[in-house]
């Protein structure tokens, strides 16, 4: 079984396409990037493929059996467009079964809800598309909360306008166990799985990092449309929605969800506190 992961140059790719290694061998998994020079590890084959061609995607798939989408990074309309051109190169292509890799979310008013959209419209495609499938919607990553301690620590508190709703986290690791599982297990075809652990408030959140880091830190709630002025002028007018968005589904509940974590892999989600004494050697590395 040849198995291709899109964007194997950003975090997400690489970390399962690692993990696909150690299970099915490096022989069989297979990258693709816009820029294959730029690929760090993870030692295998990287074929170009830009989101924008199909045509390039559609050579690239060329042997493949299973095809991993991971989610592109471009604005809502244009993500959908470059999903169906990897949707379709791999029906040109002739590969069997596709995986994408979605996101949690109830469906709400928020400044983060058109990538939600963009999300539900590529799920519906793959269901339409006639090729063997299995989707994961992913909780919020915990990295870059951890890679971002520094600043928390400068300023002595996280600070956001998610109140005291609650966030279902979950890691990259964490995440490619789980795409590894739905890789090699066809009895999980055809079903979506919400891929996240355990639902905590930002105050907890703060207090988990000053348990794993000696921190001091204290959660301070603002209002939304605070935390949109301050994304906005730290962020830019398409980044900085995009984060406030995210703060504002957790107020209002939308990420605190029922996890099929353990269906999926047959063991329970790590705990945030766990992830947080794994995220030292992120510390560390950095």
């Amino acid at each position: 079984m040849k198995i291709a992961f899109t964007a194997v140059s950003g975090q997400l790719g690489r970390t399962i396409a690692n993990c696909a290694i150690e299970k099915f061998g490096r022989e069989n998994v297979i990258g693709t990037a816009r820029t294959p020079e730029k690929v760090k590890d993870p030692g295998i084959e990287v074929r170009k493929a830009s989101y924008d061609y199909q045509e390039e995607f559609a050579e690239a798939l060329k042997g493949i059996d299973v095809v991993v989408l991971i989610s592109g990074m471009a604005a809502p309309d244009q993500r959908i467009i470059q999903h169906r051109n990897v949707i379709d190169a791999a029906k040109e292509a002739g590969a069997r079964k596709i995986i994408y890799t979605s996101i949690i979310g109830k469906d709400g008013n928020s400044t983060f809800d058109a990538i939600v959209q963009s999300n539900r419209q590529t799920e519906q495609d793959i269901l339409e598309s006639g090729l063997e499938w299995a989707i994961g919607r992913n909780g919020l990553y915990l990295e870059p909360d951890i890679e971002y301690l520094d600043n928390y620590v400068k300023e002595g508190k996280i600070t956001n306008c998610a109140g005291d709703g609650k966030c279902s986290y979950t890691s990259r690791d964490e995440l490619a166990t789980a795409y590894t599982s739905m890789i090699g297990d066809d009895s999980l075809n055809g079903r979506i799985y919400n891929l996240a652990g355990e639902a905590i408030t930002q105050q907890q959140l703060a207090e988990l990092f000053n348990e794993a880091f000696s921190t001091d830190l204290q959660y301070v709630p603002i209002s939304v449309d605070e935390y949109l002025r301050f994304q906005v002028e730290h962020n830019g007018e398409f980044l900085g929605p995009i984060i406030a968005g995210i703060y504002q589904k957790i107020r209002n509940g939308e990420f605190d969800i029922k996890s099929d974590f353990e269906a999926v892999t047959g063991r329970a989600h790590k705990s945030v506190r766990e992830i947080c004494s794994e995220g030292r050697g992120i510390k560390k590395a950095n």
